[in-house]
């Protein structure tokens, strides 16, 4: 059973990886592109493509791995916020936040269920020794 704030933070998590997925595309294909009329970079929302499904069903083990993945796209955000000029730079910290957002809500998402994990190991260990 899923309470309002995990209900809140998996919308968090949902909206901020699918507005990651049109600002790459809108990136590349239309608002700063490295080449005119788009480029081959649009290629690179393929991988955050793999999890929506996933996060969309609230799949604890997709929403681990992610989290993971969603990184590679922080370390671009902020390369390409600090190296690039104008508009794209404008969009690099855009993606920074919406991958912060997306790592956060997540992380926050599991939280009880790795507590509950830990507890549950403790106290078969706990069985185990006696």
């Amino acid at each position: 059973m899923q309470t309002q704030s995990q209900n809140i933070i998996h919308r968090g998590a949902v909206i901020s990886l699918i507005a990651l997925i049109v600002l790459c595309i809108a990136w590349e294909m239309v608002l700063a592109p490295i080449r005119p009329n788009g480029s081959w970079l649009v290629l690179k929302v393929i991988p955050l493509l793999i999890p929506l499904r996933g996060i969309l069903k609230r799949d604890l083990y997709t929403m681990q791995w992610s989290s993971m993945l969603i990184l590679l796209y922080f370390a671009e955000g902020l390369v390409r916020g600090m190296t690039d000029g104008g508009l794209s730079a404008i969009l690099g910290w855009i993606e920074v936040a919406l991958v912060l957002t997306f790592f956060i809500c997540v992380i926050a998402y599991l939280r009880p269920y790795k507590k509950a994990a830990k507890a549950l190991t403790k106290q078969a260990l706990k069985k185990a020794a006696e």
